[in-house]
């Protein structure tokens, strides 16, 4: 009984150490999971993923589960550190890791790539990211019919471009996109598939959307960032007299945009606003506006930028306040450099 406590203690003060203070996988703090045959400290989302891989994984809880001293002692020689060189040596600089608020597909992704198929470690002669060119097969839902058609796409590391392809490769791509203007989102629900993703990219300052979904799950790993909040709601116009109408919108924090569509599948936007900081007299509060028409929801939001007042409603009171929220962070926030050029083009368009 006495050992047994004692190797509790000794991996309570192993998971305090900096490299093992955070998820192993996904940078969550303070995880309470360890996978005992990986020598690895990991939080209890991305536990999940490792039963999934029992012949790789067994994961033991640090605090509840009995530990052999051999067992600790193996937990000792290795740590997440130790861990990260090895299996993440290799990792190209378009392959995205997960955060802790990702959605569960893309973590298993990124899992199953280290651990199952050790993608990115040196034993790895055949990497299949090593090439200055990667390439595969995505279906893309075409923009007149909307039916998925099958396209090639090809992510450059030379140019650190993406570009698509329609059946004649020999009259060039279709779109070449710089990956420093991209950004890729996990949209299984949206999409209707279990790998679905939006790309998301600028051409001539306007937003351009594609809808892909790979078939076999092993995605072509360029995904970035998550947006901030999505959803509908209604607008008015800037008279605010004009009848409010539904659209999809998508609020990219990075970006500083609140992007709407008419509905969520729209390969281009109808508009976008500028949402800056409290500093440069933006701000959001919920209301319940008077002498509107048109509107079948009754829960406001109203943000104010230094040009106009823009009136949006939700359906329901939850939305309204995670609304709020979301772009109250984002207001919250000082704005940089890059930003007030994003700004200016955005004013520029109207």
């Amino acid at each position: 009984m006495a050992y047994r406590e004692k190797n509790k203690k000794t991996l309570l003060e192993l998971v305090k150490l900096p490299d093992n203070s955070c998820c192993a996988d996904c940078g969550a703090p303070e995880p309470d999971w360890a996978s005992c045959t990986l020598g690895i400290f990991v939080c209890l989302n991305c536990s999940g993923t490792h039963r999934n891989l029992p012949t790789i994984s067994r994961i033991k809880s640090i605090r509840l589960d009995f530990w052999d001293d051999e067992v600790v002692q193996f937990m000792k020689a290795n740590g997440n550190g130790a861990a990260k060189k090895f299996y993440e040596k290799f990792v190209p600089v378009f392959y995205y890791r997960p955060q802790t608020e990702d959605c569960e597909v893309l973590r298993e992704q990124w899992i199953r790539a280290k651990y199952e198929r050790m993608e990115f470690t040196e034993e790895n002669t055949e990497r299949p990211y090593s090439a200055d060119v990667y390439e595969g097969m995505l279906w893309k839902k075409g923009k007149d019919n909307g039916q998925f058609l099958e396209r090639k796409f090809v992510l450059s590391v030379h140019d650190f471009t993406l570009k698509y392809y329609k059946e004649d490769e020999s009259k060039g791509p279709k779109a070449i996109i710089s990956v420093k203007d991209l950004n890729v989102t996990f949209q299984p629900e949206k999409i209707g598939h279990a790998h679905g993703l939006q790309i998301t990219y600028c051409v001539e300052d306007h937003t351009r959307n594609l809808f892909v979904y790979h078939k076999s799950g092993r995605l072509i790993p360029w995904i970035t960032r998550n947006y901030l909040k999505e959803g509908y709601m209604e607008k008015t116009g800037p008279l605010q007299r004009e009848p409010f109408k539904k659209r999809w919108f998508i609020l990219d924090s990075l970006d500083r945009k609140l992007l709407y569509f008419k509905t969520q599948l729209d390969a281009i936007e109808l508009g976008v606003v500028f949402i800056g900081s409290e500093n440069h007299g933006y701000s959001v509060r919920e209301c319940v506006p008077k002498g509107t028409r048109g509107n079948k929801w009754k829960c406001g939001v109203i943000v104010e930028t230094p040009d106009r007042q823009f009136i949006f409603m939700c359906e329901q009171e939850r939305d309204q306040k995670e609304w709020v929220e979301a772009l109250k962070k984002v207001i919250s926030k000082p704005m940089l450099p890059q930003d007030y050029t994003t700004e200016a083009n955005i004013r520029r368009r109207r």
